[in-house]
């Protein structure tokens, strides 16, 4: 492998063990060249998934985009980060052991939606709210009836009911 650092050929592995979720295996390196550590993380692959976005572009599936997206929904959020590894790890082997290599971007994101929406109901907000390109505050309130009885957090419900637009959705021609 690599350095990131460097850019050197070849690393030594200087430990190897499981991850906390035993789903990979965390490995520390060291360069030889520059002397510079890091750590890799080897998960089992099934397949080569490829994601359809809404243009009918093609891209690969990509693991770290999902974990990054999911870190933003969650960002400031009383959130274990192994409970977010998990989520991850459930949508990629869900994904994987799926029946179609093929993914459209819709079903990805309807999966986030469901892992967020056990996980922490704001995030949940925050992350439909982009998803689902809201424009007022009409969509919120649509999407907080939908988080069950006992309704929304307090703070996400008066953030959507006592706060006006700040900038102009309108689009000029």
């Amino acid at each position: 492998m690599r350095c990131p650092y460097c850019g050197g050929p070849d690393t030594q592995v200087k430990d190897s063990r499981p991850s906390d979720d035993a789903a990979a295996i965390r490995r520390r390196r060291v360069c030889p060249d520059c002397a510079g550590r890091f750590t890799t993380f080897e998960r089992v692959q099934l397949r080569e998934l490829v994601v359809v976005k809404r243009s009918g572009k093609r891209v690969p599936f990509d693991r770290d985009k999902l974990q990054r997206s999911i870190g933003v929904a969650l960002r400031k959020r009383p959130v274990e980060p192994e409970r977010i590894e998990r989520l991850v790890s459930g949508i990629t082997r869900q994904l994987e052991s799926g029946g179609d290599g093929e993914i459209p971007s819709e079903a990805i994101g309807e999966l986030v939606m469901q892992g967020l929406k056990g996980l922490d109901d704001v995030a949940y907000v925050r992350f439909a709210s982009v998803y689902k390109n809201f424009r007022e505050a009409s969509d919120f309130k649509a999407l907080l009836g939908t988080l069950g009885e006992a309704g929304a957090p307090p703070e996400v419900e008066e953030a959507v009911t006592t706060r006006t637009p700040t900038r102009s959705t309108r689009v000029r021609s």
